[in-house]
């Protein structure tokens, strides 16, 4: 199993530095109402940031082995959290827009199909406290 690492820095308030092992850095806040500036990202957004990169990934890849011209894929996600603490999320929806040339419907649904039931590391942890529906639409582009 391959090591993935990240730190957690403080900086002010509540505003927090988070490095990733890769090098790369996110900003997180939290809002005024719990003591934040509303100056990055709130970490629980990361989840929903992650599950829709993390599916997304799979989803291009898987398409584009299967030789089709995808051109753009977006992902609109929502998150329903729990009223009580720890308020996990309890319900997740993620709409699939993929864009492209003569795509079919059923290669695109077993696309987010293999996505959710095999690959997406993300989709696996959450699906452990929250529903995750999925639906789609192509663009066709000429």
């Amino acid at each position: 199993m391959g090591k993935i690492t990240a730190r957690v820095k403080y900086i002010e308030g509540i505003q927090l530095l988070g490095e990733s092992g890769s090098g790369h850095t996110v900003v997180m806040d939290g809002s005024p109402e719990v003591g934040g500036r509303n100056m990055g990202v709130r970490p629980m957004e990361l989840f929903l940031i992650g599950l829709g990169g993390c599916a997304s990934i799979d989803v291009l890849s898987i398409l584009r082995k299967g030789r089709h011209a995808v051109n753009d894929c977006q992902v609109a996600i929502q998150g329903e959290r729990a009223e009580e603490d720890p308020k996990v999320y309890l319900a997740i929806t993620m709409h699939f827009t993929v864009t492209g040339k003569d795509i079919p419907s059923k290669a695109v649904e077993r696309a987010i199909q293999l996505s959710e039931e095999k690959y997406c590391s993300a989709a696996a942890m959450l699906a452990k406290t929250a529903t995750i529906r999925t639906s789609f639409e192509i663009v066709e582009q000429p």
